[in-house]
């Protein structure tokens, strides 16, 4: 029996990376973009869907068992950058990011999960980022959204694991997509006491997207953990480097890591 997949943001980047590459494999692939009308070209089926929309969020997972009658694999890969100085970050544009990126994969959860609990099967994938796992400078909102979905998707899993449903989170370092051109950046003041360091950070990070890994290589991770009968947890993926600073944080001391970070951004 063919499997069902539903994908949220898949009109570009690793969302539609992975729709391509699970389409190909015979999957009944479902993606959704804000604006479907503009993907006409898209090798899987986009439905219109604003992922801080509850209601639309209900339509769309609806719109798919209707057609399908069941929903056995879910990712959650819809969500928005936001960079600059935390002092000088609006904080409605604070209030979006956590909307879209942490909140957002919640009530995609939550409409999922009935259906999967009658099937007493399924499988909920979640984008996260490596980011998520270290404040890192001008980016610290960014951070935090991401490390708030993966606690929580932490504590959930073992909630929903008596129903026969499997959680993951999946955290991508720099892939080359267009995050950057879609992202919030507070803008970069004259006046500001940050101008220096913030704006050449902002270079340094739209240089590592620039220069990131191919999105296919999240395809084939997300298709091995789809075709896992025990998948891990958690799974990193990008390069050696970007994996490794998670391991360091772990063993080297708070400042010396501190330090490493500020090296690495060119920070004084």
């Amino acid at each position: 029996m063919t499997k069902v997949v539903f994908i949220t943001g898949a009109s570009s980047g690793i969302g539609k990376a992975i729709g391509d590459y699970l389409s190909e494999k015979g999957y009944s692939v479902y993606g959704t973009s804000r604006n479907p009308s503009k993907y006409l070209n898209s090798s899987f089926p986009l439905i219109a869907m604003e992922v801080t929309d509850k209601e639309s969020i209900e339509r769309a997972v609806s719109e798919v068992l209707q057609k399908e009658k069941t929903l056995d694999i879910v990712i959650n890969n819809a969500g928005v950058g936001i960079t600059g100085p935390i002092e000088e970050t609006p904080h409605d544009e604070i209030d979006y990011a956590f909307s879209v990126n942490y909140k957002g994969p919640l009530h995609v959860i939550n409409a999922c999960l009935p259906q999967m609990r009658k099937q007493h099967s399924g499988k909920i994938i979640n984008i996260t980022s490596i980011a998520g796992y270290m404040g890192l400078p001008y980016r610290g909102i960014y951070s935090a959204t991401k490390a708030a979905l993966e606690v929580t998707i932490e504590a959930m899993r073992m909630e929903v694991l008596q129903f026969g449903i499997e959680m993951v989170n999946v955290a991508p370092g720099d892939f080359a997509t267009n995050i950057a051109a879609g992202r919030y950046h507070t803008p970069v003041r004259d006046d500001s006491p940050y101008r220096d360091q913030y704006g050449k950070t902002l270079e340094l990070m739209n240089k590592d997207v620039d220069s990131g890994e191919d999105p296919v290589q999240m395809a084939k991770v997300i298709y091995a953990i789809i075709t896992s009968s025990k998948p891990r947890v958690h799974y990193k993926v990008g390069s050696f480097l970007q994996k490794f600073s998670i391991a360091l944080k772990r063993v080297l001391p708070d400042r010396m890591y501190e330090r490493m970070l500020m090296n690495h951004y060119k920070l004084k």
